[in-house]
Parts: C-alpha cells; sequence; structure tokens
C-alpha cells in the first residue's frame, strides 16, 4: 500500500477551516468539495491514458485521452456524497458506484446496508471516497469489495486519517493489489471511542446535519 500526504498550502488552510467546530455546514460542505479537488490531483496522477491525434487550428499534434475503460468513483455512503462532486469535477467521464457502510459503534466493525456496483472491475482503476480514515475498518471493507469483484487498482481518497487505520489497511492489503492511500492529513492518534484526534468530528453529521 503507497499512501501520499497532499503537501500544499491550500490543503492546509481548508483542512484548517473544517477542523474548526465553528464552521457552518454550508461553508463545511463548500471547502470539503474544494478540498477533494485538490485531492482528485493527486489522487489521479497515475490515471491511465491512451495516446490520439489532435488537430489544432495551426497543426496536428499527439495528446492524450483517459483510456478506456473509464475508472469508476465509490462514495462510501453517506459521508462519502459530500466528496462526489469535487472527484467527478477531475473525472467527469468516469462511473460512479455507490457502497453503503456503517460503523457498528460497540464491535467498530463495518456493516453494509447498500451496494451499488457492476460485477467485474477487472482492469478498472477505483476511488473509493471517505472522509475519515479512522478505525480502518471500513475502508478495508470497501476495498475487500472491489478487490472480490477483480479490482487491482484501488485509490482511497480521504481527508484525514489516523495512524492506527493506515496500519490496518498496509495489513490487509499486503501485496494482493496496487491500493493508494490520499489524505490531506494524518492526525495524532484515536481516542478511546475511535474518533480521530484532533480530527474534525463527525464529517457526516457536519456535511449534512444530525438524522
Amino acid at each position: 500500500m503507497r499512501l501520499h500526504v497532499a503537501d500544499h498550502p491550500l490543503v492546509a488552510h481548508k483542512l484548517s477551516v473544517l477542523r474548526d467546530a465553528s464552521t457552518p455546514s454550508p461553508t463545511f460542505r463548500q471547502l470539503v468539495d474544494e478540498l477533494v479537488t485538490l485531492l482528485a490531483y493527486e489522487a489521479t496522477r497515475d490515471v491511465r491514458t491512451t495516446q490520439v491525434q489532435v488537430t489544432t487550428p495551426v497543426s496536428t499534434t499527439t495528446g492524450i485521452k483517459l483510456a478506456d475503460p473509464n475508472p469508476i468513483v465509490v462514495p462510501i455512503l453517506r459521508a462519502g456524497l459530500g466528496m462526489l462532486d469535487g472527484m467527478t469535477r477531475l473525472l467527469p467521464t468516469a462511473e460512479v458506484g455507490f457502497l453503503g457502510l456503517q460503523r457498528d459503534e460497540e464491535t467498530l466493525e463495518a456493516i453494509t446496508y447498500a451496494n451499488r456496483l457492476p460485477d467485474d472491475l477487472t482492469g478498472r482503476q477505483c476511488f473509493l471516497l471517505d472522509p475519515m480514515l479512522a478505525t480502518g475498518g471500513t475502508l478495508v471493507a470497501s476495498i475487500d469489495y472491489l478487490l472480490q469483484r477483480g479490482a487491482r487498482d484501488v485509490t482511497a481518497v480521504c481527508l484525514i486519517a489516523a495512524p492506527e487505520g493506515i496500519k490496518v489497511v498496509e495489513e490487509f492489503v499486503g501485496d494482493r493489489a496496487d491500493v493508494q492511500v490520499v489524505v490531506a492529513s494524518v492526525d495524532e492518534r484515536l481516542d478511546e471511542h475511535a474518533y480521530i484526534v484532533p480530527g474534525l468530528g463527525d464529517a457526516g453529521d457536519r456535511l449534512y446535519g444530525i438524522v
């Protein structure tokens, strides 16, 4: 597994505002969208391309376009939905799947409640979206879903991560597939309730309110 921490002043600035408990939901949603676009730029550095001939107003040249099959973007419901627009802004031709998982607050294990993915992901580049990589359980379960369907190239885009969660994902993946995790920050630790410290609170609640 490869870990990429985006090191850019704009990333750090937007993340600082997201962390602030006084930031209202509309501003939080907008900043998540902007931050994900910056992270998407890093996450797609190795997106597959193919050469094409382009006729300019002056001459012809060789350019590149995204290769077939199209990448697939998979937000993990519900908080991952807040990252979808920022990702597809850079990958407008990508297909979109959905995966619904939630963490059991007692066992901390991920429970699946929705799945809308192609049966066969062989040869597809997959981009998972989830704001928080805390214990790693949700991301491991999501990666496992993709690998079971034939995916071997998976990039997870998260706003923040805890060292404990990164270790869990690393141990799970091993050498089974090419998995990359792109984050804006690796925070200090998890607390006794498995929340990221200093973190930014519950991303889903801050995006959409408590339901």
